[in-house]
């Protein structure tokens, strides 16, 4: 398994390489597909190699985990162009017989179409609703062949995403904590013990605005996106005072 992942890991590195250098020799945009946090944080490990090359991150919308990597830019090239990727609403055919539909079922129904993982990227749920990002390419296939969600009928039309999808507003919630090391809030925003806590860090589970954190003890800084894989991600807000025991009162901003 080790060795599998590992090849896979070269594969990854070399493909980036390729892009990069066929964008920087004929001054032309070159994608990834959708690559996956941890994909995009071996890119960010290979970025001293890649010197003086253009590069851009996009997932279809502001709220977007997934994203598509892009080597060039309008300074370099002397032209501009959008990223390739679609928004696809994703709708009952009778909504008020639909049943409530999640996440994993959409992102299954898409996958049993026989599809590379890299050619989807984020899927938002609205309502009965999913929107769902995929490359330009995939899309007249995902529209023709996407007919059924669990035991639902469905249609699919491409949307929007800026002027249909409701930007997500998080939760704020407030706790005290002793300190602002990572896995102190962790902890408490998603009610985990601290072993349980040092235990995604060890998985390589967390990602600070977007990079791996291995780091349990990482103090974390006003503004910072936290992402926990299998739990979702929230952004810190800071510490507002110190309570009188000496703790620490924080906030942060939950996106469920």
């Amino acid at each position: 398994m080790a060795a599998e992942k590992e090849k896979e890991l070269q594969q990854l590195k070399k493909r980036i390489a390729e892009l990069a250098r066929k964008s920087y020799e004929h001054n032309i945009y070159t994608y990834t597909g959708f690559l996956s946090m941890a994909e995009q944080d071996v890119f960010y490990g290979m970025l001293p190699e890649l010197k003086g090359t253009d590069y851009g991150l996009y997932g279809g919308g502001p709220d977007c985990e997934r994203q598509m990597l892009r080597f060039g830019s309008e300074e370099m090239t002397g032209y501009g162009e959008e990223y390739p990727i679609v928004c696809l609403r994703v709708k009952p055919l009778a909504e008020k017989f639909a049943g409530d539909m999640t996440h994993r079922d959409f992102l299954g129904s898409v996958m049993n179409l026989g599809i590379d993982r890299s050619t989807v990227g984020d899927i938002f749920l609205e309502g009965k609703s999913a929107y769902i990002f995929c490359t330009d390419k995939i899309a007249p296939f995902i529209m023709e062949n996407l007919n059924k969600v669990r035991r639902t009928g469905v249609k699919c039309e491409i949307a929007d995403a800026v002027a249909e999808l409701p930007a997500r507003q998080p939760e704020e919630i407030r706790f005290t904590v002793s300190s602002e090391r990572a896995d102190g809030i962790v902890a408490k925003v998603y009610n985990l013990s601290r072993n349980q806590s040092l235990a995604l860090f060890r998985e390589r589970k967390i990602y600070v605005n977007g990079r791996l954190n291995e780091n349990n003890s990482y103090s974390v800084k006003d503004g910072d996106m936290v992402s926990v894989r299998g739990y979702g991600r929230f952004r810190y807000y800071g510490a507002d005072h110190e309570t009188k025991k000496g703790k620490q009162s924080v906030s942060v901003g939950v996106y469920r």
